[in-house]
């Protein structure tokens, strides 16, 4: 397989089932847009997408229950879909199947570290050479559920740090673990978190920087919420700049 030129460049959108995913529906509704959108396994059987990373022979779920949930949407992507789904093997019941390009990513990315599907779909991002990685859905550990968590999540960051190495812009949903994303901005640095004044991370532009937290401004006087129809200056719903 050759390279998509066409991804060259432009903005994708992962979205994984993680509980972040949602974070991508509201993306969606606030306005964000995204050249091409690839669906993890049964995600493209909700949403619109370009593209499916379904890593697992076909026969996992057309023969099996072994998916569980996910069983009944990807019979129906892999059967009547017409969504090109990347995989590791063809099967004559399903059309729509492209075999993901393991030797070419292998011998150019000149890695094979690969241990979940999520990981193949950045590889081939990153193989093709897209400008700019939305992540969703894509969490592995919750916050609040110390006893849960899915393998996977290093060899995730791995890859992003493979694609931030070479430009790449890469976003995760904000509620999601992976890169510490839902971290309190003043818990990110270890060590100096433990400080009176502690150093917080931050964009200047296109680069990132360390302030003390003293030196931010920020307002601490807490919003009033506004109720429709109990204040009469506001008896139509405020525009969402006004918050």
């Amino acid at each position: 397989m050759k390279r998509i030129k066409k991804l060259e460049g432009k903005t994708v959108a992962i979205v994984g089932l993680g509980r972040s995913w949602f974070d991508y529906n509201l993306a969606k509704s606030h306005g964000d847009n995204f050249d091409e959108v690839w669906g993890i396994n049964a995600v493209g059987s909700v949403i619109f997408h370009d593209r499916t990373f379904m890593m697992d022979p076909p026969s996992r779920f057309l023969d099996t229950d072994d998916a569980g949930g996910q069983t009944s949407g990807m019979k129906r992507m892999l059967t009547t879909g017409d969504k090109p789904i990347y995989t590791c093997e063809l099967d004559e019941r399903a059309k729509n199947l492209v075999l993901y390009p393991i030797d070419e990513i292998v011998a150019d990315l000149n890695c094979c570290y690969l241990n979940n599907t999520v990981a193949y779909a950045i590889a081939f991002a990153l193989w093709n050479r897209v400008g700019t990685l939305k992540i969703y859905g894509v969490d592995f550990t919750y916050k609040g559920n110390l006893h849960f968590a899915e393998s996977g999540r290093a060899c995730v960051e791995f890859w992003l740090s493979k694609c931030m190495h070479a430009g790449m812009q890469v976003g995760v949903a904000g509620s999601s673990t992976l890169l510490d994303t839902c971290i309190e901005t003043r818990e990110k640095l270890y060590g100096y978190h433990r400080l009176k004044d502690p150093l917080v991370p931050l964009m200047d532009g296109d680069k990132m920087i360390v302030k003390k937290m003293s030196e931010l401004a920020i307002n601490q006087s807490p919003i009033e919420p506004q109720l429709i129809g109990r204040h009469d200056d506001k008896t139509s719903p405020v525009e969402p700049k006004e918050w």
